[in-house]
Parts: structure tokens; C-alpha cells; sequence
């Protein structure tokens, strides 16, 4: 039997040919390529069919892929009839998670591969999050538009008009730095779901369990209201100074597999500086330099750095989400991964079953006296 650390770190459970993370260096890769060359320089739909397919798409390959995007968008009534119920009540992810689980029992016996599942499912979650929203407001869900990308469709329903090109842009460079990252807690349980030979729909709605924490994708919020927090630059260092002081968790730096900046952090960061107002494009990097020489001097051992979150936080502020869907905007992105992940689980797999140490007390006898038993 072998003893795995707390949290697995270090412990390699699986293999695969989908994303390498090199800690150290600071480098993301997808199926070989550097993320930071895929972003802004091929479209989310492409880095969608190198994880799912294996290599970039050529013109045809990447046509079709888009034309089954948009005759996928647009969401069955049901889903709908949910929406139009609940947005009001229930909380964004929620309603996300839910809304999958229908879409799963609506397929029922139906056959459909999993590559085809997959792509539905990708082309449906912004449908979903965008029709939750309108909907939430008293406004009527936008019908998807036919003929223009994955990003510009999500921004299209949101609001109901065409997003700034700036603003697609910077948004499907998001949609491709956070497609997927390894092992990460929600990628690990869909496939452990996936292990068990469920249906994909049932393994992402298992995914969204765990991206609802805060030390995975609900980050981005809390960044969003520590900058709200502190207001200037001017008040940075104080309340920065106090936070660490309580001891709390500064949220938007550190990560459990980059020993240096994450290097999806480094594009956001320009993404920010090109559509950001620029003052609160300044208060995020006086708050990003001074965080980083605070938790140094706290932690002089072990470097913590800027990661994901931080600058994922202003960038979609910026094109126009609103805060409480930052995490539904995560899970839109991350649903390539996820569904790739399952992919490749059941390519060669194998139920995961580890096992637990038991500590609790051993020997316990009834006494006749105990509440509960005969005499």
C-alpha cells in the first residue's frame, strides 16, 4: 500500500497527451504548443479541436467545427422552462450545473458519441449562462447568431448587441488560456466520473461541483472585490498589510503547481493594459507589485505569485461580464478541457479506486445499556 501525500500533490495519476504544466519555468502547454502562442493568434473554436482531435484544424476542419457550434447554441425548451423558473432564485453556477443535468436527461438512451456530446455541450454553456442572466433581469434570452465565433456569440447574448472586436478578442484569448490545466480539482473529477463509465453531461456536472470553491474557480470574484476593497493604489499597502496580518488568504497569488508567475497571468496582464480603464488598470498592478513583495517577505522560503485569477478578474470586467459570472464564464472555457479529459479517460480506462487509512477506534463492543439496543 502506498501512502499518498494530503491533496496528491506530487502523485501522478494518470497520463496524458493533452496539457503539460512546467512549474518551474512558468509554461503551459497544449498538445505542444505554448498557450501564450495560442492565444490571440488562432481562435478558441481551433484550440477546441487540437484538444479534442489532436492537432490544429485546417480551414475545412475548422469551418465545420464552427458550423456545429452554431447549429449546436441554441437551447432545448426545457432548459428554457427551467431558466425562465429559477433564475431568480437560484445562484448562477447552480443554475449552470442544473441546466447541464437536463440537457443530459433530455439525451436520455439517445445514441451520440462523446466527441459529439462534447461539442453540444461546449457550444450550449454560454447559451446557458447568457439566457440565466437576461432572464435574472426581467429581459427575454437572446437568440444565438449564426455566423460569428464562440466569444462573440457569448457577448452577443449577454447584451444583445455585437461586442467591440477588441473586446472578442480579448475574450477568446481568455476562452483559450483557461481550456484547460492538467489535473486541476474539477478536470480530476470529471474524469474520476468518467471512470465510472457515466455519461459525459453527468461527469461536467460533476466538474461544476468542484469549481464551485473558491480555491478553484470561484476566485476571480473575491479579486474582483479585494480591488473594489481597496479602492486606489494609494490604499494598497495598508490593506494589504492588514489582510496579511489576520492572516487571510490574499486571493489572486500562489498556486499549488507554479513556482514562478502563471504564465497565463503574463497575457491577461496585456490583455488588461489594452481594454482596462486605466485607472483601475493601475490600481491591479500596485496592488500585483506590492502583494508580491509583502507575501516575500512573509514568505521569503517559497515564492508566491500572481496567478490566473488576478488579472482574469479585470479583463472580464472590462468586456462587459459582470462579476457574479466570472465562475460560469471559467466553467464555459473549461468545458473543452473537461470534456477532453473524459476523452481521454475512456480511450484506456480504468475505475479509480484508491484507498483510505482508517484512524478512528477499533474494538467497540454494545453494551446492553447503550441507547438504541434490545435487552
Amino acid at each position: 500500500m502506498i501512502r499518498a501525500p494530503k491533496g496528491l500533490e506530487g502523485v501522478i495519476v494518470a497520463r496524458t497527451s493533452l496539457t503539460k504544466i512546467d512549474g518551474q519555468a512558468g509554461r503551459l502547454i497544449y498538445r505542444g504548443y505554448d498557450v501564450t502562442q495560442l492565444a490571440g493568434r488562432v481562435s478558441y473554436e481551433s484550440v477546441a479541436h487540437l484538444l479534442w482531435y489532436g492537432h490544429l484544424p485546417n480551414r475545412q476542419e475548422l469551418s465545420d467545427l464552427e458550423a456545429r457550434f452554431s447549429r449546436e447554441h441554441a437551447l432545448p425548451k426545457q432548459v428554457i422552462g427551467f431558466l425562465r423558473g429559477e433564475s431568480k432564485v437560484a445562484e448562477p453556477l447552480s443554475a449552470l450545473q442544473t441546466s447541464v443535468s437536463i440537457l443530459g436527461g433530455l439525451q436520455g438512451g439517445a445514441e451520440s458519441s462523446i466527441i459529439d456530446s462534447s461539442i453540444a455541450l461546449t457550444a450550449r454553456m454560454p447559451t446557458i449562462v447568457a439566457a440565466y442572466h437576461r432572464l435574472r433581469k426581467g429581459q427575454e434570452p437572446v437568440t444565438p447568431q449564426a455566423g460569428i465565433g464562440h466569444a462573440a456569440n457569448y457577448l452577443h447574448m449577454l447584451n444583445n448587441k455585437q461586442g467591440k472586436p477588441e473586446h472578442i478578442r480579448a475574450l477568446d484569448s481568455y476562452f483559450t488560456l483557461l481550456a484547460d490545466h492538467s489535473l486541476n480539482a474539477s478536470t480530476f473529477v470529471a474524469r474520476i466520473a468518467a471512470s465510472t463509465l457515466t455519461d459525459v453531461h453527468s461527469a461536467v456536472v460533476a466538474a461544476i461541483s468542484a469549481l464551485k470553491g473558491p480555491l478553484h474557480g470561484g476566485a476571480p470574484i473575491y479579486v474582483w472585490e479585494m480591488l473594489q476593497s481597496i479602492g486606489t493604489p494609494e490604499n494598497a499597502e495598508s490593506w494589504l498589510r492588514d489582510r496579511l496580518q489576520k492572516h487571510d488568504r490574499i486571493m489572486g497569488f500562489g498556486h499549488r503547481v507554479y513556482r514562478t508567475e502563471d504564465p497565463r497571468s503574463r497575457v491577461l496582464k496585456e490583455l488588461a493594459r489594452q481594454i482596462v480603464d486605466p485607472a483601475l488598470f493601475k490600481l491591479a498592478t500596485t496592488v500585483e507589485d506590492i502583494a508580491r513583495r509583502l507575501l516575500r517577505e512573509e514568505h521569503p522560503e517559497r515564492p508566491i505569485d500572481v496567478n490566473v485569477e488576478f488579472y482574469s478578474s479585470v479583463v472580464l470586467d472590462a468586456v462587459g461580464i459582470p462579476p457574479e459570472l466570472f465562475t460560469c464564464t471559467f466553467a464555459c472555457a473549461r468545458t473543452v478541457g473537461w470534456t477532453a479529459h473524459i476523452l481521454e479517460q475512456l480511450q484506456d480506462n480504468r475505475l479509480f479506486r484508491p484507498d483510505a487509512e482508517y484512524i478512528g477506534p477499533e474494538g467497540l463492543t454494545l453494551e446492553a445499556t447503550t441507547p438504541g439496543t434490545s435487552a
